[in-house]
């Protein structure tokens, strides 16, 4: 296989993955300006989980973290934007975004637009019910999400008002669940391919994810039961 380039914006990863990550930056806000440093060590291990996933699904793949999480889950648009930028230099395949902001900022819209016009796919979580959140919300964004109904090699064709695809829930041990977990399996599943076929053109990816879908449609489910995932 090739080596595909995968750049995750989230909180870092742990050291026993240091052999899969070819590059690693933080973005900080710090004195009321952005700044560019190393990143740390991940202290909330979202980003570890979200790499584990990848990793799993694509093993081959050169993994590039962009941190914009250190000791909390909250970040900006700021940061995440120029995440985003440093991964288009970094001329990464694809991003795996598995957050959302619910505020749409033109910094952000014009990150993502830039890195869609460089040919990066761009995978992110969208929630599977509720308002929009960005960047999943812009044009040319992938809209991923969690899927109950998928086991780690299986994806589902939504094609909802709220989300494109969506894939396993569950990160590798089972500890968290949710859209970000979907949205990983599903970029991971996405790098696997374009290892495989390295001519293969966005036309052609399409049509394999809507071909090899297991499930089609949205999950249904009666009165009683009780919802734990995404």
């Amino acid at each position: 296989m090739n080596a595909i380039r995968v750049g995750i914006v989230d909180s870092g990863f742990a050291p026993y993955q240091a052999e899969w990550i070819a590059d690693a930056a933080a973005f900080i806000l710090q004195d009321d300006a952005l700044w560019q440093s190393e990143s740390e060590p991940d202290q909330l291990a979202h980003g570890t989980k979200i790499i584990d996933v990848i990793h799993h699904c694509a093993p081959g793949a050169e993994v590039t973290v962009a941190q914009v999480f250190q000791d909390r889950f909250t970040t900006t648009a700021l940061q995440v934007a120029a995440a985003i930028e440093w991964l288009t230099e970094q001329q990464v395949d694809v991003i795996n975004l598995s957050l959302g902001l619910r505020t749409d900022r033109e910094e952000l819209r014009a990150a993502i637009a830039s890195a869609v016009e460089a040919g990066i796919l761009i995978c992110a979580s969208s929630p599977a019910k509720g308002d929009p959140v960005y960047p999943s919300a812009y044009p040319g964004v992938l809209r991923t999400t969690g899927d109950a109904r998928c086991d780690k090699t299986e994806w589902s064709l939504l094609n909802t008002q709220y989300a494109d695809f969506g894939a396993h829930v569950r990160c590798l041990e089972g500890s968290i669940a949710g859209a970000s977990i979907g949205t990983a399996y599903m970029c991971g599943h996405i790098a696997h391919y374009m290892a495989e076929h390295p001519d293969a053109n966005r036309a052609e990816l399409g049509r394999y994810l809507k071909s090899y879908a297991n499930y089609f449609g949205a999950e249904q489910r009666g009165p009683d039961e009780v919802w734990t995932g995404p």
